[in-house]
């Protein structure tokens, strides 16, 4: 195809598009940075690079599911006490010595029915999201309280801990090459090569159909931007124990769900109940169906952030899970998903996880108290929804 038939687009247009997604990258180096000196470097070392994954990955895990939810322009209030619930009984059946495979994915079958559960209220028995899952939060409280009798349940060996905090280097026996544990390094490359393929041929396919793409140079600094970022992270699991299994669980997580929101037919129903689920209704979407497919996504991730929290913790609390929905539903409001439905992305989300971690973890370094934490979390999250309706307001959107 001859040069004149393809079309570019500005680097003014490219901003303008992408000026909340570059935002929030910028916003999560900024942090970075600002905490550096703050904590001696610390916050920038291999070890707590490692750790927060270790520590923040249920976050992460439940936004996945949070932005879909959010996208149809529902909440989930009771993620909290769900994890707590599945935990508790995750752990009773690693006890009989099911093994974790079992375990996983009995927690998963039945995160999937608690969120059929209230899909079913919400979506057939048009009640508001917020009520349901507002009875859910104190029912699998309550619930939670009366399997472990207030007891924690301890773990009878080390075998469910390893998917929260064991990496993949120690768990297939890979010796350390040098100062580097090589599995991440693997990972990365592998990644990346996938990753360039398919930046290629999309590229490819816009340019066949008459789209508009990015110029060269900045399609080409991408590239080398995002090769950067992942050798670069890479780099900091390799130091310290290798890559951690948790990563890998969130990776597959990230990829699966940003590939049907974005790249099926499910995706873009979701997109359209949540922008008018009127509008998608009379136009032959079963929105009813959509929601409810939505809160059992919402309810299997919720099962899968039980196993991490838990495995974290080493043992099943009956108080686990307290202010879970908090840090999901922040994550996904500082990672552009919009109050009114309709506008959000699995990428983002996953940033704005990562600000929320950063944030905490910073703080934790500084020896600032969990009450600190609380305050800026409330007022980025106010922040976050205010700048939203403000961009959508001076858009006329509403």
């Amino acid at each position: 195809m001859s040069s004149k038939n393809i079309h570019t687009l500005s680097i003014r247009t490219l901003i303008k598009n992408n000026i909340r997604n570059y935002s929030m990258f910028i916003m999560l180096a900024l942090i970075m940075l600002i905490f550096a000196p703050l904590t001696n470097m610390n916050n920038l070392n291999p070890r707590n690079f490692t750790n927060i994954f270790f520590q923040y990955s249920y976050v992460l895990i439940l936004a996945v599911g949070m932005v879909q939810v959010i996208i149809v322009t529902g909440i989930d209030l009771s993620v909290g006490s769900v994890c707590a619930f599945v935990g508790a009984i995750s752990a009773m059946i690693y006890n009989t010595g099911a093994g974790m495979p079992v375990t996983l994915i009995g927690a998963l079958f039945i995160g999937l029915l608690i969120g059929a559960y209230q899909g079913v209220w919400v979506a057939y028995a048009k009640m508001p999201a917020f009520i349901v899952t507002l009875s859910g939060m104190l029912l699998f409280r309550g619930l939670t309280y009366i399997v472990t009798k207030i007891r924690p349940i301890n773990f009878k060996d080390d075998g469910y801990s390893y998917l929260s905090t064991g990496t993949v280097d120690e768990v297939l026996g890979i010796k350390q090459i040098g100062p580097y544990f090589p599995a991440a390094f693997v990972l990365a490359v592998l990644v990346l090569v996938l990753f360039f393929i398919a930046e290629f041929l999309g590229r490819k396919r816009k340019i066949a159909n008459g789209f508009e793409i990015t110029p060269a140079s900045l399609f080409i600094a991408k590239l080398v931007l995002i090769s950067a970022l992942a050798l670069g992270l890479a780099d900091r699991f390799a130091r310290y124990r290798g890559l951690p299994v948790v990563v890998v669980v969130l990776g597959i997580t990230v990829f699966v769900f940003h590939f049907i929101l974005k790249n099926t037919v499910l995706g873009r129903y979701i997109y359209a109940v949540g922008g008018n689920a009127r509008s998608a209704k009379l136009s032959g979407i079963n929105s009813e169906f959509i929601t409810f497919i939505v809160f059992c996504f919402m309810g299997m991730l919720t099962g899968l952030a039980a196993v991490v929290s838990t495995g974290y913790m080493n043992s099943a609390l009956p108080q686990a899970g307290n202010l879970f929905e908090l840090d999901a539903i922040a994550a996904c409001y500082i990672g552009g998903v919009s109050a009114g439905g309709g506008i959000g992305s699995v990428i983002g989300v996953i940033v704005g996880g990562l600000v929320m971690s950063a944030i905490n973890n910073g703080m934790s370094l500084m020896n600032l108290g969990a009450y600190y934490q609380y305050v800026v979390k409330a007022l980025i999250l106010l922040l976050a929804v205010f700048y939203d309706v403000y961009t959508r307001r001076k858009a006329g959107l509403g």
